[in-house]
């Protein structure tokens, strides 16, 4: 570990030295001024990489120039610096200078003229102190690191609980909690809240003629094109289950959510994709099903509206697939007594 002199005496670093040196503490620097101890510790250098490894100063009390006591104080009002122990050496008896060092932020003094025993015990004692509490703040920051590293994990794992692993959009139990604050926020704003449910036409036939794997990229693509045709941020695309999706429309009426289906049915179009086994056509295609509604004051639950618009995809289905169908929210009516 290493010590720093601070004395203008030259006979004084030289006798501090060779008592150091022949009790084992070989890396030490000598400064022949407060001044000088500034400049070799860089004390007005701010940036990162500015730190000079220093366990320990022992501080002469009286110097030309500045004092110890007030080169204790700038040090100790340096963040990067404050930590270092400082042993005042004084010849000094006064009670009210040795409290003057302390206050300055001094954590020992040896008197003049410096005894052995005395001086190699007191820094055996610090060196020992300061080596502990490097130690431990070692670990702190590492605890530190490691809490940190934990919470941005459990971040990407939250985060990961609400993607589809498949098709990379929202999953159904992202949606599930979305749609229940979107309802609630509609019933307390009293705004219109809209759903469209998708289901791909004969999808079962298109793996049992493609295959499983063929089956996925599709699932990948159509998901991708949902979520690229909302315009607004507000809004959510999800997979439902299976060949199903679901898009959540905050603040949108009836015709808000038939103009939305409209363009997820034509996104779904344009891809494109050949469908060899479909009755619909030759292309793949999806019957989509739309709802709107403003919630009832005290209806918590968007269970309405999201058996509404899987009433309306399955009208859809029931015309001849390939299209949008619309069906009004039916509430339940309570009787008031």
């Amino acid at each position: 570990m290493s010590i720093l002199i601070v004395d203008d005496s030259e006979d004084s670093q030289i006798l501090l030295q060779t008592i150091l040196k022949r009790g084992g503490y070989i890396n030490l620097r000598v400064a022949g001024s407060a001044q000088a101890a500034f400049e070799l510790l860089r004390l007005d250098d701010e940036s990162e990489d500015s730190s000079v490894e220093v366990d320990l100063i022992l501080m002469d009390f009286q110097m030309e120039g500045m004092n110890g006591i007030e080169a204790c104080r700038h040090l100790k009002r340096n963040p990067r610096l404050r930590d270092i122990p400082i042993i005042m050496v004084t010849a000094s008896d006064n009670e009210e200078n040795l409290h003057e060092a302390f206050a300055a932020g001094a954590i020992d003094y040896i008197h003049k003229p410096i005894r052995r025993v005395e001086l190699l015990a007191r820094v055996g004692a610090e060196l020992k102190f300061k080596h502990e509490m490097d130690q431990r703040k070692a670990r702190e920051r590492e605890l530190l690191e490691v809490k940190r590293q934990l919470e941005e994990a459990n971040t990407i794992l939250h985060r990961l609980s609400f993607i589809d692993g498949l098709t990379g959009i929202a999953n159904r139990r992202r949606f599930d909690e979305f749609i229940e604050i979107e309802w609630k926020r509609a019933a307390r704003e009293r705004i219109p809240v809209a759903v469209v449910m998708m289901d791909l036409d004969h999808f079962k036939r298109y793996n049992d003629t493609l295959g499983h794997e063929a089956g996925d990229q599709i699932l990948r693509r159509v998901g991708s094109a949902l979520n690229a045709a909302l315009r607004r941020p507000t809004d959510l695309a999800a997979r439902y289950g299976g060949e199903e999706f679901i898009v959540a429309l905050p603040n949108a009426d009836e015709e808000g959510a038939r103009v939305q289906a409209e363009r997820l049915h034509e996104a779904i179009a344009d891809l494109r994709i050949p469908h060899p086994d479909s009755v619909v056509g030759a292309f793949l295609t999806v019957s989509a099903g739309a709802a709107s509604a403003i919630p009832p004051i005290g209806d918590s639950s968007p269970a309405a509206l999201l058996a509404a618009a899987d009433r309306a995809m399955y009208e859809a289905k029931r015309q001849g697939r390939n299209r949008v169908s619309l069906c009004a929210v039916e509430f339940e009516v309570h009787d008031s007594d």
